[in-house]
C-alpha cells in the first residue's frame, strides 16, 4: 500500500467545548452549533447509488473526546443490539484513532450503529497483527436520533444523528498525554458505512486501498487539540 504523507492528509482543529455537552443526540448546545465540521466525506470505492452526505464535528474537554455525526440516509437500518456484535453490517459511523504520533500503527476503533450499539477494539501493532481481546473501552456514552422509520424500506427517511463522548482515559496506555495538551496531534479518521439498502463507504480521510478498508492507519487524517473554545468567547 502506498504510504501517505502528513501533507496529503486532512487536518482538523478540535476546539474545547465552551459550554457543557449533554449526550442526548440533539446537538443543540452552543458549543456544537458553533464548532466547524470536518468537511465533506469522500467515497474512495464508489460504484453506484446516491452519495449520502455526512456532517461530522469534534470537541473536547479535560475528560472526553466528543464526536457528532448527522447522516443523510433514505433507508435507515440496524439490527444488532449487543455490544461488540457486527454493527458494521448496519448503518454505522466510526472513530479510528492512533493517539500517539510516535506509534502510528497502535490504533483504536470504535464503531457505532444507529441504535447506539458499539464495537471497540485496540490494535497495538497495526491492522495485520492479532487483536488482543482484553481491551474494552469504558465510560463511552452514545445517543442517537432518527428522522425517519427504522428498518422500513417502504418509505424514504431523512437522516439520523449520533453523538458520543469517549473518555480520554481509554487511551492513556498509548497517548502521549491524557487528557491531551494544547497542540497535541493525533492521527484519526471518521468513517461511515451503509446498512441494508444503498450501502456506501465514506470517510473523512480517504483510504488508498483497492477494496473497502477502514483499517488503514497510514491514511488517517490529523487532528490538533486547541485551547480555543467553541463558541469563540475568548
Amino acid at each position: 500500500m502506498a504510504q501517505s504523507t502528513h501533507a496529503d492528509r486532512p487536518m482538523y482543529t478540535i476546539y474545547r467545548a465552551g459550554t457543557p455537552i449533554v449526550i442526548d443526540g440533539r446537538l443543540n448546545e452552543p458549543a456544537w452549533v458553533a464548532a466547524p465540521d470536518v468537511g465533506a466525506f469522500v467515497f474512495p470505492w464508489y460504484e453506484s447509488g446516491k452519495k449520502e452526505q455526512t456532517i461530522a464535528k469534534m470537541l473536547w474537554d479535560d475528560n472526553n473526546l466528543y464526536v457528532s455525526y448527522i447522516c443523510e440516509d433514505a433507508h435507515i437500518w440496524a439490527e444488532h443490539t449487543a455490544r461488540d456484535s457486527d454493527v458494521w453490517k448496519d448503518d454505522t459511523v466510526e472513530v479510528f484513532t492512533a493517539p500517539n504520533p510516535n506509534q502510528p500503527q497502535a490504533y483504536f476503533n470504535i464503531e457505532m450503529n444507529v441504535l447506539g450499539i458499539f464495537l471497540d477494539q485496540f490494535h497495538p501493532q497495526g491492522p495485520d497483527a492479532p487483536v488482543p481481546g482484553e481491551w474494552n473501552g469504558e465510560g463511552i456514552q452514545i445517543k442517537t436520533q432518527i428522522v425517519g422509520t427504522l428498518n422500513d424500506d417502504s418509505d424514504e427517511d431523512e437522516y439520523w444523528i449520533l453523538e458520543a463522548a469517549i473518555p480520554f482515559a481509554n487511551f492513556m496506555h498509548v497517548a502521549v498525554h491524557t487528557p491531551p495538551k494544547t497542540g497535541d496531534i493525533w492521527h484519526l479518521n471518521l468513517n461511515r458505512l451503509g446498512g441494508k439498502t444503498n450501502e456506501q463507504f465514506s470517510q473523512w480521510s480517504g483510504s488508498r486501498t483497492p477494496q473497502p478498508q477502514f483499517h488503514s492507519p497510514d491514511d488517517f487524517g490529523r487532528v490538533v487539540f486547541s485551547d480555543k473554545t467553541s463558541p469563540f468567547w475568548r
